[in-house]
């Protein structure tokens, strides 16, 4: 059996991947940082933040993500207000990592045991500075191994992106399963492709659970 149709398709197929990895690293760097943002506002002592912040968690938590792509890339017209496919997807994986990440933030900080930031406050230090000095870089060591877990998760699920026809793995191979009629062997190989960018993801949460053990 030849298999000259993996050197047509391979060329696209790694330029979709590059897409694709690109979108995960946006994504998740938006996720991260508005969801410490909203874990913060979780924790805040003003009741009008933390039940902002904790309305936006649950609503973002209890609906697909592929209905936040759509309200974003398709229904923020009717305002005016239009992005690129690739910018949608960036953005709604982004606004709904941030609503998982916040969670796993506040987990982790609050299993720092309330005494040690009470003895920094004995000792003169402000909010800012218990939070940074002691409370972050202990939380730190909780939240990274389910951080990392959700990178892989949000890897895999840049595939959703493919609905509103942004450029990554999917897409593409969708595009060449209409033109080739071979599905079977197209999404394997592209199958095989998220396994090889999941694979050394996955064996670096180990190691930093291992890590983090000792």
């Amino acid at each position: 059996m030849s298999f000259a149709w993996v050197n047509d398709w391979m060329p696209e197929l790694l330029v979709a991947a590059l897409g694709t990895l690109r979108m995960t690293a946006l994504a998740f760097l938006l996720a991260a940082f508005l969801g410490l943002l909203l874990a913060l506002a979780r924790l805040s002592r003003r009741a009008s933040l933390s039940r902002l912040a904790f309305g936006y968690i649950e609503i973002v938590r209890g609906m697909p993500a592929v209905m936040l792509l759509f309200l974003i890339y398709f229904a923020l017209t009717s305002w005016g207000i239009t992005l690129g496919a690739f910018a949608a997807a960036v953005v709604g994986l982004g606004l709904n990592g941030a609503a998982y990440l916040a969670e796993i933030y506040r987990a982790g900080i609050g299993a720092i045991h309330p005494g040690q930031r009470e003895a920094a406050q004995m000792l003169g230090m402000r909010h800012f500075q218990v939070m940074r000095y002691v409370i972050f870089p202990q939380a730190l060591r909780v939240v990274l191994p389910p951080m990392a877990n959700y990178l892989i998760a949000l890897l895999k699920d840049t595939s959703i992106a493919s609905l509103i026809s942004a450029p990554e793995l999917m897409l593409r191979a969708r595009d060449l399963s209409s033109e080739y009629f071979m599905p079977m062997q197209l999404y394997l190989l592209v199958g095989a492709m998220y396994l090889a960018m999941a694979y050394p993801l996955s064996r670096g949460v180990r190691y930093m659970e291992l890590r983090l053990l000792k």
